[in-house]
């Protein structure tokens, strides 16, 4: 059976308070098991890489995007055994389509179909 508490946790508390469009959890703790500090833990779910996508966003700077994930995720890293380090990605949807037609953009693709009129 498939058991991921503090993922789960995440998930839910994020869902529930951002109204992500999108929402990408990465549990990259498997790739710092063999970090000195993690000797001890006995946790499998330490470090995380999150994308967020989300209006709550909106007219406000990086760092208070991020603290305003920190704050929703308080108990997860103050948890003996919790996160250990969280790589965030914070960005509103209007960001999310520039980002998404610049990569497009890069790699040759048209930035919008036209549709031609078969008549």
């Amino acid at each position: 059976m498939y058991m991921a508490p503090v993922e789960d946790a995440v998930r839910l508390k994020i869902t529930e308070a951002l109204k992500p469009s999108t929402l990408e959890i990465y549990n990259d703790s498997a790739k710092h098991a063999h970090h000195k500090a993690m000797q001890e833990s006995v946790s499998r779910e330490t470090h995380f890489r999150i994308v967020i996508t989300s209006e709550a966003f909106k007219s406000k700077m990086q760092p208070a995007r991020h603290r305003m994930v920190y704050a929703l995720l308080k108990e997860e890293l103050d948890r003996a055994g919790g996160i250990h380090a969280l790589q965030l990605k914070t960005r509103t949807p209007d960001e999310e389509e520039r980002q998404i037609a610049r990569e497009k953009a890069e790699q040759g693709e048209p930035m919008a179909k036209i549709e031609q009129d078969q008549g």
